[in-house]
């Protein structure tokens, strides 16, 4: 089995425009990324068990199965390595889609190599957590696994859901605003009105709640989010 080493993390590229695949292929490589390519959704799956990337990179648009089932295969095995879908279009469905089938987060085509390698450079850097926990009432979140517990339940995060979970927990009972939320989590500013915070507290909203447990991120409407019990 092929494994990245930790001076080189290998990143899976999923693309068929062989053009495309070259320039961006390269484009890793020169800034000391193991680059793998692999041009359809079933070979992708294969690369991803053989090299255990530290990112996958899959384009929406594959011939058979798409980026997007993809990403559901992945993620239904077990498979957290973050994943950037590449997109033609940039519409609130298309990215509840790339959400909802288990991505981390997309880029827009046309390819623009900075824009992209700098994407790239903030789900790859070092981890530098320590092994502080996070706690709020009987939530905790493990900064060293990335995960967190409720009532000694072990909840699974993706890298997105984790960054917001965390940015709400180093903020407890402070109402954040979505323009807060989208700088301190994303990054940077998503082009014009999404839901995508929604369905990002949505899907935590599910997790941590799924046994039952009392609500501890509230809806501050026409404002944002805030961590608190009711």
């Amino acid at each position: 089995m092929n494994v990245s080493s930790d001076s080189s993390p290998c990143v899976l590229l999923v693309e068929p425009d062989e053009a495309l695949a070259s320039h961006v292929s390269l484009d890793l490589k020169e800034s000391g990324y193991d680059a793998v390519v692999a041009q359809d959704a079933t070979s992708g799956l294969r690369q991803a068990t053989e090299h255990q990337p530290a990112l996958i990179v899959v384009d929406r648009m594959l011939s058979g199965e798409s980026g997007l089932w993809l990403c559901s295969r992945l993620r239904s095995l077990g498979n957290r390595v973050p994943v950037l879908m590449l997109m033609a279009r940039d519409t609130v469905d298309d990215r509840v889609a790339c959400l909802e089938a288990g991505a981390d987060d997309y880029f827009l085509k046309p390819y623009r190599t900075e824009e992209f390698l700098n994407l790239v450079r903030l789900y790859l850097q070092p981890d530098t957590s320590s092994s502080e926990k996070l706690r709020f009432g009987d939530l905790v979140l493990d900064l060293t696994t990335r995960r967190a517990l409720r009532n000694g339940r072990v909840i699974d995060l993706t890298m997105k859901e984790y960054d917001l979970l965390k940015y709400l927990m180093e903020h407890p009972r402070e109402v954040l605003t979505r323009e807060q939320i989208l700088e301190n989590v994303w990054g940077y500013d998503f082009v014009g009105e999404s839901n995508v915070i929604e369905v990002y507290i949505r899907y935590l909203r599910l997790k941590i709640e799924d046994e039952g447990e009392k609500r501890l991120i509230q809806t501050v409407r026409g404002v944002g989010y805030v961590l608190r019990e009711a």
